[in-house]
């Protein structure tokens, strides 16, 4: 590289300021990129659960991801990459569409409006007030409790764990091929983190699809590499179907479900990175602001391309691990997505059995918050355990959620903590008292 265009990147990135170099933030990127591609294929195979077409779902991802990665880079100036989240495309697909009977395009009218509300909220600064309001055994048990979700998914997918009229759940078949292919993947993803190899999730989707192909049980794909799909089948479509929620009290429900668990997801997120990239000044985030802004603008164009919303990546850790300080890593992971886009016919390859894997692993990353929930205080681990259980049980995110914040303000003013209590919390009770009503009592 020459030293003119070193120059630049230094104007734009501050490498010196940071204690690193062009080369190492570039090894970052990779290794970040690595570690998240598996998004690529997964948000696909779920949203395409609920109807919608996944080679446009595809492209939407990596777009957004683009999108969001070049407003961290170039914005805040931090290593932190972002893409469409997990738990909004499950709470999406499983909670939404599945089991309220909401179609995706209504649902999708949910998203768009949720993503102007969290761009105007962190417009406004609002954000960091409602952020330090809640709880934090709470957030931890929501990054927990779809985990988990999450895990059930992928076992479900997988065939591991199955439907059964008598106990509800049971173990799969093993006489089942495909079953076999996600036991297969587990276990070898599961070494490859074990072995804590970068991109071990990204590395396991591809070798469970290769033993796939190898024994037949997977049908090859026509080609390896095409142009990016259309997103004629999902562009727009959120915007369209804005005014749904007008007609649809269900509809209000999911708006404020998912302002609330992207609003959760990043924040968490993002401090938890700065810490580990030692960019925390006085137990403060610099620049905050334009990290949440970098985040919102994300989340509003892939509503409008047609996915759910964008989150911070705790694969970004790694990158971080390997030296990465400043905006100029994600800006690599930007110019991977866009070259990942050709490979789009992949996604045939890339069938359930194939990402159960990775679903149940990312689940147990996201579970490890359990270790800081204060187990020792009984007013506040059962509103978390409600939160963790509730999830998985009812099948739906909302649920959980809303059974946490109705315990939690009760049992603190039970213990004789109620000065503890910020006055949002018993905003956020009646709230989800009356989403709990809407989301149970008018679906009958």
């Amino acid at each position: 590289m020459s030293n003119q265009s070193t120059g630049v990147l230094e104007r734009l990135f501050h490498l010196s300021e940071n204690n690193t170099t062009v080369k190492r933030e570039c090894l970052a990127g990779l290794t970040t990129f690595v570690s998240m591609a598996y998004i690529l294929f997964v948000n696909p195979i779920i949203l395409g659960d609920a109807g919608m077409d996944a080679g446009a779902v595809f492209t939407a991802t990596a777009l957004s991801a683009i999108m969001g990665c070049l407003l961290m880079g170039f914005l805040a100036n931090y290593p932190i990459a972002i893409a469409p989240g997990l738990g909004d495309n499950a709470f999406f697909t499983y909670s939404v569409v599945l089991a309220m009977g909401i179609p995706w395009q209504q649902a999708m009218g949910g998203v768009f409006v949720a993503s102007i509300l969290f761009t105007l909220v962190s417009l406004f600064k609002i954000r960091e007030i409602i952020i330090d309001a809640i709880p934090q055994d709470l957030k931890y048990a929501m990054a927990a409790g779809i985990g988990i979700f999450i895990s059930f998914v992928g076992l479900q997918g997988g065939g591991i764990v199955i439907a059964d009229p008598s106990s509800l759940v049971a173990i799969g078949s093993f006489k089942v091929p495909t079953t076999w292919l996600t036991i297969f993947g587990l276990f070898v993803t599961a070494i490859l983190m074990a072995k804590k190899v970068p991109g071990a999730i990204f590395y396991g989707i591809v070798l469970t699809a290769i033993m796939g192909l190898v024994t037949q049980i997977i049908p090859p794909p026509e080609s390896i590499i095409s142009m990016a799909p259309s997103l004629d089948p999902t562009f727009g479509v959120g915007v369209s179907n804005m005014t749904s929620i007008l007609s649809d009290p269900q509809m209000w429900a999911v708006v404020v479900i998912f302002f609330l668990v992207a609003f959760f997801d990043t924040a968490g997120t993002l401090i938890g990175l700065a810490q580990q990239a030692g960019i925390m000044r006085n137990g403060k985030m610099p620049r905050i602001g334009r990290a949440l802004m970098a985040d919102s603008l994300s989340m509003l164009g892939g509503a409008v391309m047609g996915t759910t919303p964008t989150a911070a990546y705790v694969e970004s850790s790694a990158g971080i691990a390997v030296g990465a300080r400043t905006g100029l890593t994600a800006i690599v992971v930007a110019v991977l997505f866009a070259f990942s886009m050709i490979f789009s016919p992949l996604l045939a390859v890339v069938t359930a059995q194939v990402t159960a894997p990775a679903l149940i692993i990312v689940g147990v990353l996201m579970t490890s918050s359990l270790r800081e929930i204060h187990w020792d205080q009984f007013e506040v681990a059962f509103p978390a355990f409600m939160v963790i259980i509730g999830m998985p049980l009812t099948f739906n995110i909302s649920y959980g959620i809303a059974f946490g914040f109705l315990f939690y303000p009760i049992l603190m003013t039970i213990a004789g903590r109620r000065k503890e209590l910020n006055p949002l919390i018993w905003v956020m009770f009646v709230l989800f008292l009356v989403l709990l009503y809407t989301l149970t009592m008018l679906k009958f």
